[in-house]
């Protein structure tokens, strides 16, 4: 058990933010969670955490987010960087506002949560980081441009700030589901996944709470498919 650990996690209220709350709370983990839906403050009080709600493109929420953990916990040994989904279309006609509100909130999450936790996790002396991303990152999907363009970049981002700062006991890893059963089904989609099946939500937050935990504490700067199968590339 975690009993001592404190993890903040976004985009919490439902899916798989509110599946990693869950999951860590039942780990042992103190949580400090944030969404838009007020729907969060109701789940951190079931979790015996603290809840936020807020929005991952506001650096000024962000920030409020984690002056809240230190405030009531003191410390943050982890974090779940989860968001909402970018804006899809047809490829020539998103706006570059589209485009800007998909940086926003799939990229520039993850480099303002970085810069506010780092220092704290320094003093520490480590800390873990894992963002959710998706399987589209490194095999291009037309369905999520936006997602996928911008999440190839989080990938580069991650090894990145993982080399720069594994010295200091901090890791950043990033998990990129498959199409997870918190979305509508589809069986022509679903016909295309090797298991034959939507993965969980709950097997989401496992793969994360290993990453955040000790038996993970030699792997960094990876990004770890939890597809079912479904990318094809090795």
């Amino acid at each position: 058990m975690n009993m001592d650990k404190v993890a903040i996690i976004t985009a919490a209220s439902r899916g798989m933010g509110a599946a990693c709350a869950n999951e860590l709370a039942h780990r042992g983990y103190r949580v400090a969670i944030m969404s838009r839906s007020q729907a969060v403050v109701e789940l951190a009080a079931e979790l015996g955490g603290v809840g936020m709600t807020g929005s991952v493109t506001s650096a000024d929420d962000l920030s409020a987010l984690v002056d809240l953990t230190m405030n009531e916990f003191g410390r943050i040994d982890a974090v779940v960087n989860n968001t909402g989904h970018p804006p899809r279309g047809p490829l020539l006609e998103i706006s570059d506002e589209d485009w800007h509100q998909g940086l926003d909130l799939v990229m520039l999450n993850v480099v303002r949560m970085s810069r506010i936790i780092t220092p704290i996790m320094k003093k520490q002396q480590g800390g873990a980081i894992v963002n959710i991303s998706t399987f589209a990152a490194f095999e291009p999907s037309s369905t999520f441009p936006v997602s996928a363009t911008l999440r190839a970049a989080l990938g580069g981002y991650t090894k990145l700030f993982a080399d720069q700062f594994a010295s200091h006991g901090i890791r950043m890893n990033s998990v990129l589901p498959g199409f997870i059963d918190s979305y509508s089904t589809d069986e022509t989609i679903q016909a295309t996944i090797p298991m034959g099946r939507y993965g969980k939500v709950s097997e989401i937050a496992q793969t994360v709470a290993f990453l955040l935990s000790s038996d993970a504490a030699y792997i960094t700067g990876q990004n770890i498919r939890v597809d079912g199968g479904l990318t094809r590339s090795i």
